[in-house]
């Protein structure tokens, strides 16, 4: 338990993500009030000790520090930020701190910004990676966009949930890389999912497949962690969503298109992405992508 100073953590979006994070911030002693629209999630949460369900997003962020925000996407942050009767931004305290953890678009992020300063919040984005596993045992990636001084007054708090915290720079870059690093694992998922196909098919066992990738240059994340674990293995169950990896990819694309920058590959991965989306549903784990070759 760290000796750092336990204030008060307003935490709304309590799903795959959120919850094990959540539940880190206050095992770590930190007085926590969460809010989701779903009941049953915030029955979950509002069992664990230390937390209170809070009965409204108003409630949620009364008396808060810190409010972490852990969405489905800017829209819905958006939304719950300044939607109906103000929304959440009516009721925080001056000098507390919004953190936008969810996946959002790095150009509303900086729309975002200068409506909160104007009401005395501070904002900062600090997307998180490694999925479930990493958010139960606090090892997640947080990359963090926006002024040092913010960043560094939650940085305790951030330790209760990851051990990697990386400054990325100006507000939305947290975002913005977020995007791109998703960009680059699903390339490198797809392109695991082709080999691992064309080899099977050729007659290697799966299992001698992927043990020369990961002895050789074709290793990445998904050779590693997601090949035997969820693919082989039939499972399909690493807890992300095929939806929302394509989300982060069209981000990650018009991001690029934005800056007049070029994709060789981007136009190419989102729209497998998108196709197995149309596919399999945007509900389907992420590394249920290998499914489409096999169709």
């Amino acid at each position: 338990m760290s000796s750092e100073r336990k204030y008060a953590v307003g935490f709304v979006g309590i799903g795959k993500m959120g919850l094990p994070m959540a539940k880190r911030i206050a095992a770590h002693g930190y007085p926590l009030q969460a809010f989701d629209a779903s009941p049953a999630a915030l029955n979950e949460i509002g069992a664990v000790s230390g937390v209170r369900a809070a009965k409204s997003l108003a409630d949620a962020g009364s008396g808060c520090e810190v409010v972490i925000l852990m969405l489905p996407d800017s829209a819905v942050v958006k939304k719950v930020l300044f939607g109906d009767a103000g929304g959440l931004a009516a009721h925080l305290n001056k000098g507390s701190v919004v953190i936008d953890m969810s996946s959002s678009s790095p150009s509303v992020t900086r729309e975002l910004g200068p409506r909160l300063q104007a009401a005395g919040v501070d904002f900062i984005d600090a997307p998180v990676s490694g999925g479930v596993k990493r958010a139960v045992d606090g090892s997640l990636a947080i990359m963090a966009g926006g002024e040092h001084a913010v960043i560094e007054r939650v940085k305790p708090l951030f330790l209760t949930m990851g051990k990697s915290i990386i400054e990325t720079g100006m507000l939305g870059s947290g975002h913005a890389m977020k995007a791109l690093n998703n960009y680059v694992s699903a390339a490198g998922l797809l392109a695991a999912c082709e080999a691992l196909k064309v080899g099977a098919d050729f007659g290697i066992a799966p299992d001698k497949i992927v043990a020369v990738l990961n002895a050789s240059t074709g290793k990445n994340n998904s050779t590693e962690n997601k090949l035997m674990q969820f693919v082989v293995s039939g499972l399909f169950n690493s807890g992300f969503s095929l939806g929302l990896m394509k989300k982060d990819i069209n981000i990650a694309t018009d991001l690029a298109k934005s800056l007049g920058s070029d994709t060789l590959l981007g136009e190419v991965l989102l729209k497998s992405w998108a196709d197995a989306e149309t596919k399999l549903t945007g509900a389907a784990d992420h590394t249920e992508i290998y499914r489409m070759l096999e169709k």
